[in-house]
């Protein structure tokens, strides 16, 4: 039975993000217009909140069939879900708390669509075609991948002569991983953190593990909480530019003594282990925001646990030799399993680039391998998102460009 009342909470959340979303929004006009995706079945595996509803109607607006399922068992909102179910054209499958079993099943569901261009948010939408539904393959005219650990897993399996489709790094957008991972990790990480615990985080010790642009974006956002900030690195520049930053830098197992609250956003595993978990304080906090479960070792820190309970929604206590150890949402994405992901006003720049991406991928034929965002898609995004802030900038005079462009002048 449908039921109506949930239905109604999330087309109330889907108009809230559109509301906040003004680049995609014109994005969205274009397509209804052009209708670009017509024809074309899109599948997807991305967080199922509002602002991806927002994604997937605009991707509609233009043309398309869309088959969607979460890229995360805990990021899903089911009052989005059965909202984005309810409309024609859209297929969802996701639910929130899926098990691992559950959540493979739907991306299979998903994939039954025949799907002529995917979209991914950490690739397992793209492994599953190339292990499991290899004979979609061929249809294929190409992906996009939303986020750094993806792109990380297709490099690898571009560089193993694996990839047999073309894919967009719509993560290395400079309007994607500048804002997107920077501001939207460092707000909604935070978001998650203070909602699920409800404590202070002035006056605590914050280690963040990782200083790529989501780490930053942790950092930042935890001094201006007033925390005092370490961070560790297995980069000597990222390390250097943590320090000058202003942040003390130091190993993990230098700083697992000290840190009050821990934020690992990597994308990769084991930044958390049994050596760090013997030398945390009673009372830590530990929270990931990296894509995958794998950055904070659950299973070592069960071997070395007494006991494990859930003491609050989102938080399990593991006593260690007497010291309570939290860890937040189950070591999943803290900002979307205990929160609502990212503003809406920077995932408005993200799933823009992605609309385009699309559609530059229905218009032209791609060889195999990972392809850079076209540089004429991430410009028009930011100056799209500038003339909504109603800021104009300066343009270079002819004399200008012709110095910029040339080598004859000098002293």
């Amino acid at each position: 039975m449908v039921d109506k009342q949930l239905i109604e909470s999330g087309n109330q959340k889907i108009e809230w993000a559109r509301n906040h979303m003004p680049v995609l929004e014109i994005v969205r006009n274009v397509f209804e217009k052009e209708m670009p995706l017509e024809g074309y079945t899109i599948a997807m595996a991305l967080h199922v909140e509002a602002k991806t509803a927002v994604l997937v109607d605009t991707l509609v607006a233009g043309g398309a069939e869309v088959s969607i399922t979460g890229c995360n068992p805990l990021s899903t909102q089911d009052d989005v879900a059965l909202a984005l179910d309810s409309k024609k054209n859209i297929r969802c499958y996701a639910r929130y708390g899926a098990s691992n079993e559950e959540y493979y099943q739907a991306i299979d569901k998903v994939l039954e669509s025949n799907p002529d261009i995917t979209i991914d948010d950490g690739a397992d939408l793209i492994f599953k075609l190339h292990t499991e539904r290899t004979d979609l393959l061929s249809s294929i005219k190409g992906g996009c991948e939303e986020t750094t650990t993806g792109i990380h897993r297709l490099k690898a399996m571009e560089r193993d002569k694996a990839l047999k489709m073309p894919v967009i790094a719509v993560n290395d957008a400079m309007t994607k991983f500048l804002f997107d991972n920077r501001y939207g990790t460092g707000q909604s990480a935070w978001d998650g953190i203070i909602r699920t615990t409800n404590l202070l985080v002035a006056g605590k010790n914050v280690v963040v593990g990782g200083y790529g642009w989501c780490g930053k974006g942790a950092a930042m956002r935890a001094v201006g909480l007033g925390a005092n900030v370490i961070v560790t690195e297995v980069d000597p520049i990222r390390a250097l530019e943590a320090r000058m930053d202003g942040n003390q830098v130091m190993t993990m197992r230098e700083a697992a003594p000290l840190g009050d609250i821990f934020v690992t956003t990597t994308g990769n595993r084991d930044i958390l282990t049994r050596e760090h978990f013997e030398l945390m304080k009673d009372g830590a906090i530990l929270a990931n925001s990296g894509h995958f479960n794998i950055e904070i070792n659950l299973e070592e820190l069960e071997e070395l646990s007494s006991s494990v309970r859930t003491v609050r929604k989102n938080i399990k206590e593991y006593l260690v030799d007497n010291r309570r150890i939290y860890v937040l949402a189950d070591g999943r994405l803290v900002n979307l399993a205990a929160g609502d992901g990212h503003p809406a006003e920077v995932m408005d720049m993200s799933f823009s680039n992605q609309a385009l991406c699309v559609r530059y991928i229905a218009e032209n034929k791609l060889v195999t391998g990972v392809h850079p965002v076209p540089e004429k898609i991430d410009r028009y995004v930011a100056e799209l998102k500038l003339s909504s802030l109603d800021i104009t900038i300066d343009e270079l005079s002819p004399l200008q460009s012709e110095y910029m462009h040339g080598w004859e002048s000098g002293t």
